[in-house]
């Protein structure tokens, strides 16, 4: 049995079914996992939803997909919670027939995924989490946005300037739009090169405090980070949102594939 981790996907179908082509993926018994943000900036977001649908059906426990802060807007989006946004691309899934039935589907993706030493995520962990703690805080958020009023509250607040008082927003926010934070673990609203982070913004991996070393962390969400393999983290955002290729991996060996974009 292998693993196959992909990276942000953003709504790029044609790009994902050229990487798909690549991968000696065996449904019968090989592990498929997405990092999240399967949707938006690409052209098609449905096909995306529909596939992935379709393929958990086939795969069951074996597909997994984190929820990603582009997913989460979506959901926010289709429960009327908050507005469309300049580039956005919602408009197909908004009028498609099915919508409620994919919008239910993306609602009850997990945050976080752990198998043996391998931890799944759309950004990161706080530095002072072991994956015990943030696999409980994934679940404590997970159990609020099954409860439509705390959903609310935590889906409106998913984009910038959520509260950092409230704990699972605390949790929500670094499971899925984490990048840089300050010494004292505040978010820093930064999505450049890491090489280019504020003075007293340091990349939350880089943090030597942090308490999850001792697993692989396999992330995405930072596309000016790109592809990067390093002890104790994979990233895969490659940059499909903006141009760039999308990108897997073999967890087992560390073979990288990459597909030049096809849709933007």
């Amino acid at each position: 049995m292998a693993i196959y981790a992909i990276g942000d996907v953003h709504g790029c179908f044609r790009t994902l079914t050229g990487l798909l082509r690549q991968l000696d993926l065996d449904q019968s018994e090989d592990c498929l996992w997405l990092v999240g943000d399967l949707v938006n900036r690409g052209p098609a977001s449905l096909a995306v939803l529909r596939w992935a649908q379709r393929l958990e059906a086939k795969l069951g426990e074996r597909f997994v997909v984190v929820l990603g802060n582009h997913d989460l807007h979506l959901l926010a989006v289709h429960r009327g919670w908050s507005e469309v946004r300049r580039k956005d691309t919602f408009d197909e899934f908004l009028q498609a027939p099915d919508r409620d039935e994919l919008a239910e589907w993306l609602a009850r993706r997990p945050l976080i995924h752990r198998d043996g030493d391998f931890v799944l995520v759309h950004a990161g962990l706080l530095p002072g989490w072991t994956t015990a703690d943030a696999c409980a805080w994934g679940r404590r958020v997970e159990k609020g946005l099954q409860q439509r009023e705390r959903a609310q509250q935590l889906l409106r607040r998913a984009g910038k300037g959520g509260d950092v008082d409230d704990p699972l927003w605390r949790a929500l926010g670094a499971l899925t739009r984490m990048r840089t934070l300050t010494a004292a673990s505040e978010f820093c609203e930064f999505a450049g090169p890491p090489e280019q982070a504020p003075v007293g913004c340091v990349p939350w991996f880089e943090r030597r405090d942090r308490r999850s070393r001792e697993q692989t962390l396999v992330v995405g969400h930072w596309a000016a980070l790109g592809l990067r393999i390093e002890p104790g983290m994979i990233a895969l955002d490659s940059g499909c949102a903006w141009g760039g290729p999308l990108t897997a991996i073999r967890l087992s060996d560390r073979t990288v594939f990459e597909e030049k974009n096809r849709d933007l």
